[in-house]
């Protein structure tokens, strides 16, 4: 579904090439020594199992797994945990569980087989779900608090135009649908069944005026309508499917709610102070992860600094 969580796909990208190839990995030894606290954040105790349990995740993702590697990510984690249970911004149990499916499902995997490969490996699905709702709660945190702060001034646009020649940047502007073949919870088994209906569908789509009567021809499938999106703004799991589309349908995506398709109602380039200010802000994105800058932005580093700097943490 659109606005699915870019900063969890960004933080386990490595983890989704290294699931694929889980089960030939080598069983973790799980017969920790007893757990002994190593660090404590403003109260709250991280152990030498918790620790363990993150090295065994940094490897998955093929960073550095050192002890100090994994108790500075908990850290950090854990601050950022305490501020969410505190303004009460936690995401529900069934958007974390929704959100690990769509991983499983993204790596052609079960929900259990995807449990065994994170045991197997020493992480743990308790391990992985609480990342995960760290990961999609803190930037709901961080808008909450800063809004739109983020926004270019026109002086900053100005400029950057001025380094482009004068010129305001062009991108694509989509007028966009989302055709969803329902798949209730209860029925994953009708998924095969569903994305053959779906695909069938597409060189039937009549066009974006007429698709609501079209979804009423077919069973359980809804019709919702994304109106104006710029190219930067297209979410990850999307954007190469729009672009690449042949015809006014893209491919078809499995995602929480079912079989999922995009329909391109009209497209065409603009080159307005919104499309501008978006085109700049992606270079700058791209800028950052050439660097291999932490996905987050200036406000939520700012957010988490300031957490950091009142706060009482204590290594052993």
């Amino acid at each position: 579904m659109i606005g699915a969580k870019n900063t969890v796909r960004t933080m386990i990208a490595g983890l989704a090439f290294a699931t694929v190839a889980g089960l030939a990995m080598p069983k973790a030894n799980m017969a920790y020594a007893a757990s002994e606290v190593r660090v404590v954040v403003n109260g709250t105790a991280l152990t030498s199992g918790d620790v363990a349990k993150r090295q065994a995740f940094l490897r998955l993702q093929h960073q550095k797994a050192d002890a100090k590697s994994a108790e500075d990510q908990l850290i950090e984690q854990t601050l950022k945990q305490q501020e969410i249970a505190r303004v009460r911004m936690s995401v529900s149990k069934d958007d974390v569980d929704a959100s690990f499916a769509r991983f499983a499902t993204g790596n052609k995997l079960t929900t259990a087989q995807m449990t065994q490969i994170l045991s197997q490996a020493g992480v743990g699905v308790d391990h992985f779900k609480a990342f995960i709702a760290v990961q999609m709660s803190w930037p709901r945190l961080v808008n909450a608090r800063y809004g739109n702060s983020n926004k270019m001034s026109n002086a900053d646009l100005v400029a950057r135009m001025m380094e482009n020649n004068k010129q305001k940047p062009e991108t694509t502007e989509y007028i966009l649908q989302q055709m969803i073949f329902v798949v209730p919870a209860s029925k994953k088994g009708i998924v095969g069944k569903r994305k053959s209906e779906a695909e069938a569908s597409r060189s039937k789509y009549p066009g974006c005026e007429q698709a609501k009567v079209f979804a009423a021809t077919m069973r359980d499938v809804s019709v919702r309508d994304l109106g104006r999106m710029l190219a930067p703004e297209l979410p990850p799991e999307w954007k190469p499917l729009v672009e690449q589309a042949k015809g006014n349908t893209t491919a078809t995506r499995v995602t929480e709610k079912g079989v999922e398709y995009l329909a391109i109602c009209s497209q065409r380039q603009v080159s307005d102070d919104q499309a501008a200010e978006m085109v700049f802000r992606e270079e700058d994105l791209n800028k950052a992860k050439d660097k291999n800058a932490p996905p987050e932005n200036a406000n939520a580093t700012k957010y988490l600094e300031e957490l950091r700097s009142k706060a009482q943490i204590i290594r052993r």
